[in-house]
């Protein structure tokens, strides 16, 4: 239990950070901790695994694609459970680990080919703008260079960890000319650069269609609307909440003020909110690995892609 709590920390501690990045270590560290268990039973074991599946999940609450991960592994297990061998409960969830991984990747790889195409043909100038880091993002813009298509990336530093940045340098190094902006000046660069498109990730999806994502998102989400720029959200069925249709709300989660000051005068109050929410009605389309469609209607492709979570 030692391990799993510090190995829990580095997610905690933003030590590791993108939802998918988080969703994929958190299962890791799930199988991981089964292997080192020691159990008289399998009750004994089941009841271990869900206290560290709890841990994972208090790290980052607003993570659905971490919870979705966790709790497909433990539903598959407790399918199996009358026939589980307790000695061979690590390598069962060493299996669904791959198995959910694989989901995340080739989701990924679909939202990549599905996004691309929204890009206009060859030798067409084109402006697209994003917020913070999402790998589902560049993963379309990467495919959109990969097939030869033209276009210019504006994105945004996102303050106050500067997590685009990481967007600039893989796109740069991948050829695509960059133009990089401070978050205030969103609105300057919709109008200035004449943004034919935005596309942002999400870190979490609502039964309503909301999407929960990056501080900063619902003020570009307004800019779009204003300048009646098309806007997209880029995110794999798996960060749907499905507790949300249930009544559950989703928080926002507030991070260290230090952040954004590290040593403040004395009595100032800091808030440092590292999410926002960007209602249905500003977003034009989501782009799944189910395709593209309203968000509203993400509680219906996730039931029927992955019933099992539900």
């Amino acid at each position: 239990m030692e391990q799993l709590l510090k190995d829990a920390q580095k997610i905690k501690s933003l030590e590791i950070q993108g939802a998918s990045n988080v969703a994929v270590n958190a299962i890791s560290f799930l199988s991981n901790y089964a292997k080192r268990l020691k159990c008289e039973n399998i009750e004994v074991c089941f009841k271990k695994l869900c206290e560290a599946q709890g841990i994972l999940i208090e790290t980052r609450p607003t993570e659905p694609a971490m919870k979705n991960g966790l709790k497909f592994i433990m539903n598959k297990l407790e399918q199996e459970k009358e026939s589980i061998i307790t000695k061979y409960i690590s390598d069962i969830i060493e299996k669904y680990k791959n198995l959910y991984y694989d989901m995340l990747q080739n989701s990924k790889k679909r939202i990549a080919e599905i996004g691309a195409r929204r890009f206009p043909a060859q030798g067409q100038k084109f402006n697209v703008m994003t917020h913070c880091h999402s790998s589902l993002v560049t993963g379309i813009l990467l495919e959109a260079k990969k097939q030869g298509k033209n276009f210019k990336a504006i994105n945004t530093e996102t303050q106050p960890r500067l997590q685009g940045r990481k967007t600039a340098q893989e796109l740069l190094k991948a050829g695509i000319e960059v133009i990089h902006v401070v978050d205030s000046a969103m609105r300057w660069a919709v109008r200035h650069y004449q943004i034919d498109l935005i596309i942002i990730g999400a870190d979490s999806i609502t039964s309503e269609g909301t999407i929960i994502n990056k501080i900063g998102s619902r003020l570009l989400a307004l800019v779009a609307h204003e300048e009646h720029v098309p806007f997209y959200v880029a995110s794999p069925l798996l960060k749907y909440n499905p507790e949300t249709n249930l009544g559950i709300l989703e928080t926002i989660e507030m991070r260290d003020p230090q952040e954004i000051w590290e040593d403040p005068p004395e009595g100032i109050e800091i808030l440092n909110p590292a999410f926002e929410t960007v209602s249905r009605r500003y977003i034009d389309g989501l782009i799944t690995e189910a395709g593209i469609f309203a968000s509203s209607h993400v509680s219906q492709y996730f039931a029927k892609m992955y019933p099992e979570m539900v």
